[in-house]
């Protein structure tokens, strides 16, 4: 597989110079600075496309082109939103650039509550705290019949949070659930924003009435109407399961186990319809078996990721060491050498380890960290190819 890295243009502290001497060969990126639903240009793609190969690399996936809001949930607005996406695909297409991930989670990118959970041994990673989450819907956005999508036991605990956290503690949660995870993915808010609680319960309120059927039917509308393009230029477009797989905020998620990822491949059965296999995001689902769900849509595949996470019995998860947890990459990565060896990969999250903080641009995108872990996957890689050639 080639191993690609996620950079987030020149404002990103980590430099391509650097990425190139760490074995990097492929960039993952984006036109970041083009609002949602506006055309990226073939001038705008080049220039970027000519400085990423100015320093020895190459434009291998982008991601993210992403799905406007009102595409998602069917608003007046869509033919012409996805009218500009075809546009911007042709011209990705014209300038090489042909795998897309891309996502269809509605208003909420990935969600954390926590971006700086500390480990014994001092470094930090993403965490996810479903109580956490809870107050946040109840007591911060006061979203209505939120208390109904928990138990008992979560909800003691949302009673326990509500008699603990300071408003500085509120301040900080909406700013990892809402602001920092969201503003540089999908741009719908972004620091500076003036109370951005009342921006995000706008954003909810455009789901009125959409429930996991209408999303799914939204989804097919917005694949079918892409998909001419795709065929003429080649263009792989892979959906990104769902972050964290299963429902938050009362919206329907519709890419997060076995089940809706073969529906999003059957609805639309073009091999231009592909899926963005993160090992991450679906090994927070309990019900996933992310090997044999990596064996089952191998040829489906048009990139991975490569991450892990633990999952706690209460439902709360963490990213894990890359060769740890549920993830299981070392069988992820035989099934895909064998079935699908030349697809871009990539090593997202991972732990901050010292010094990180100061290194990475967003949260979650460590450096040091994920140079470790590309390191340990390079080994895997390896030993895996060793393995196959021997068979």
């Amino acid at each position: 597989m080639e191993k690609t890295w996620r950079w987030f243009g020149k404002k990103d502290k980590i430099e391509l110079s650097t990425l190139r001497q760490i074995g990097v060969e492929g960039i993952v990126s984006a036109l970041h600075d083009i609002p949602n639903g506006e055309i990226w240009n073939l001038e705008a793609i080049n220039d970027y496309k000519n400085y990423i190969e100015s320093h020895g690399l190459r434009w291998s996936v982008v991601e993210s082109l992403p799905v406007s809001e009102a595409i998602k949930y069917g608003g007046e607005d869509r033919d012409s939103l996805i009218e500009n996406y075809i546009i911007s695909l042709e011209n990705l297409g014209k300038a090489g650039i042909t795998t897309v991930c891309y996502n269809f989670m509605p208003v909420l990118d990935w969600a954390r509550t926590d971006l700086f959970h500390e480990w014994e041994d001092g470094s930090s990673s993403l965490y996810f705290d479903k109580a956490k989450f809870a107050y946040f819907e109840i007591h911060i956005l006061q979203r209505e019949g939120a208390e109904n999508d928990y138990n008992s036991e979560i909800l003691q605990k949302v009673e326990e949070l509500k008699n603990t956290l300071t408003e500085k503690d509120n301040n900080d949660l909406i700013d990892s659930v809402i602001v920092k995870t969201q503003g540089f993915v999908n741009g719908n808010i972004k620091e500076g924003d003036d109370n951005p609680v009342a921006i995000f319960k706008n954003l909810l309120a455009l789901y009125d009435g959409i429930d996991k059927n209408q999303l799914r039917l939204n989804m097919k509308y917005f694949l079918e109407k892409i998909m001419p393009v795709c065929e003429k230029w080649n263009i792989r477009m892979c959906v990104h399961p769902d972050d964290p797989p299963f429902s938050l905020l009362g919206l329907p998620r519709i890419v997060t186990n076995e089940e809706d990822i073969d529906w999003v491949l059957k609805a639309v059965d073009n091999p231009h319809n592909g899926l963005t296999f993160c090992a991450g995001s679906l090994s927070a689902n309990l019900q996933n078996n992310v090997p044999k769900l990596a064996q089952k849509f191998a040829h489906r595949t048009k990139f991975v990721h490569l991450r892990s996470t633990n999952v706690f019995e209460n439902g709360d998860f963490i990213e894990a060491h890359h060769l740890g947890g549920r993830g299981k990459l070392i069988e992820v990565i035989r099934v895909f050498e064998k079935e699908n060896p030349d697809l871009p990969m990539r090593i997202d999250h991972g732990r901050l380890l010292t010094e990180d903080v100061d290194k990475g641009y967003n949260p979650g995108y460590s450096f040091l960290g994920r140079m470790l872990a590309l390191g340990q996957i390079e080994g895997v890689m390896a030993a895996v190819q060793s393995e196959l050639q021997k068979n």
